[in-house]
């Protein structure tokens, strides 16, 4: 029987992020989710930025985490950050960063696993009336997907209004906060939280998925939890000259725990490069 089966995590949200991680956990590994009530995760900052995040993405993992476990007792715990920015290598486009972090104090081990995804509605638009919005409602797919609304001389207490899913909501706060903007004008953007965001729920439960897969797989070492790719190994050879590329040969797989490390042809079964990528044909 797998060590996690019948037993309870502490998942660190505000967002009702349950929904997309909990079935993967139970139906993969058989842990229970439990959400704390009295959790304040926005302490650690938000996305519509009154609370700036101070900490590196790992340190606020951590500490969410933490927040959890504390106050239900659980020596299991779990939370998921998400940022979004412009696509590192194709900037017209936007990308989904998700990360999910596992925390086991009784093995005093953590398990991360990352998801980064082009199926993202993350936007913005600066406007000075509803009637700036048709194309990009549509674009970002309101009203399933909620809205932020603020001015966008920048954060007045009071005048950001976020989940707004009605059109009729964001008149009003369109109205508000073009009156309190310096330059009359009001920053809308896409309301990112996993609650208000269907898009971003399903990458989180994809990456749910991924996470618990690899903390099905136990060391064949010493039977820790967690056993998945941890590093890789370039030099793939050139299918034209035979040369070593930079692109990945094998994969590295690792434990959690005891650090026991092995090599692993490539998953997708890859064994040359195209000559596209070789410094000698291409270069």
């Amino acid at each position: 029987m797998h060590p996690y089966k019948g037993r309870k995590a502490a998942l660190s949200t505000m967002h009702d992020k349950r929904q997309a991680i909990g079935k993967p956990f139970n139906d993969l590994l058989g842990v229970s989710i439990k959400v704390p009530e009295k959790i304040n995760t926005d302490l650690l900052g938000t996305f519509s930025g009154e609370i700036e995040r101070e900490l590196t993405p790992l340190e606020t993992l951590r500490k969410k985490a933490r927040m959890g476990m504390d106050e239900l007792g659980l020596p299991l715990g779990l939370a998921s950050e998400g940022s979004f920015a412009p696509h590192r290598y194709f900037p017209m486009v936007a990308e989904d960063h998700e990360i999910l972090l596992w925390i086991d104090d009784e093995r005093g081990i953590e398990v991360i696993e990352q998801e980064i995804s082009l199926e993202t509605n993350y936007d913005a638009k600066t406007v000075t009336s509803f009637n700036d919005l048709k194309d990009f409602l549509d674009k970002v797919h309101f009203p399933s997907h909620a809205l932020v609304v603020r001015p966008n001389s920048g954060f007045i207490q009071g005048f950001t209004f976020k989940g707004l899913k009605r059109s009729s909501e964001v008149k009003e706060a369109i109205n508000l906060c073009t009156s309190a903007s310096a330059d009359g004008l009001v920053h809308v953007e896409t309301d990112m939280r996993a609650h208000m965001n269907p898009t971003r729920m399903k990458v989180i439960n994809k990456l749910a998925e991924k996470l618990a897969v690899r903390l099905m797989n136990l060391c064949p070492n010493c039977s820790c939890p967690g056993w998945g790719v941890v590093d890789v190994v370039r030099g793939l050879p050139c299918e034209a000259c035979g040369l070593l590329t930079k692109q990945i040969a094998k994969e590295v797989y690792g434990c959690p725990s005891c650090n026991f490390r092995k090599e692993e042809p490539r998953q997708d079964g890859v064994t040359t490069s195209s000559p596209t990528y070789c410094d000698w044909c291409n270069p």
